[in-house]
């Protein structure tokens, strides 16, 4: 008899990024970096992408390092959803980050 391998579960696109804002409810946008070469001069550029990420508990805050995991759509623009919460942001420098001020007007 043919002994069948057993069903694995497709390997899902992993990207790492920061929580750049998380007003919505059960939703955060994370900003991923992307280096590249410019074709012509070599020159490294930044390429930043904006993704909507599914974040069930709301547990992900403004400056955390998350990974994220593509899943099923749940939206117009969510594909993505939270699969690990890597390092999370200090509180102080969130704070300033939110309010646009100095991150030591805020510790005071």
């Amino acid at each position: 008899m043919i002994e069948e391998a057993p069903a694995k579960a497709p390997q899902r696109k992993t990207k790492i990024g920061i929580v750049v804002s998380d007003k919505m409810q059960k939703t955060c946008v994370v900003a991923v970096d992307n280096f590249q070469r410019h074709p012509l001069y070599g020159r490294t550029m930044r390429r930043t992408r904006r993704f909507k990420v599914h974040d069930e508990e709301n547990t992900c805050k403004i400056g955390d390092q998350v990974e994220i995991a593509e899943c099923r759509p749940m939206s117009k623009e969510k594909h993505w959803i939270v699969s690990q919460v890597l390092r999370r942001a200090n509180p102080i420098q969130a704070a300033g980050r939110a309010s646009g001020g100095d991150a030591e007007e805020v510790a005071r």
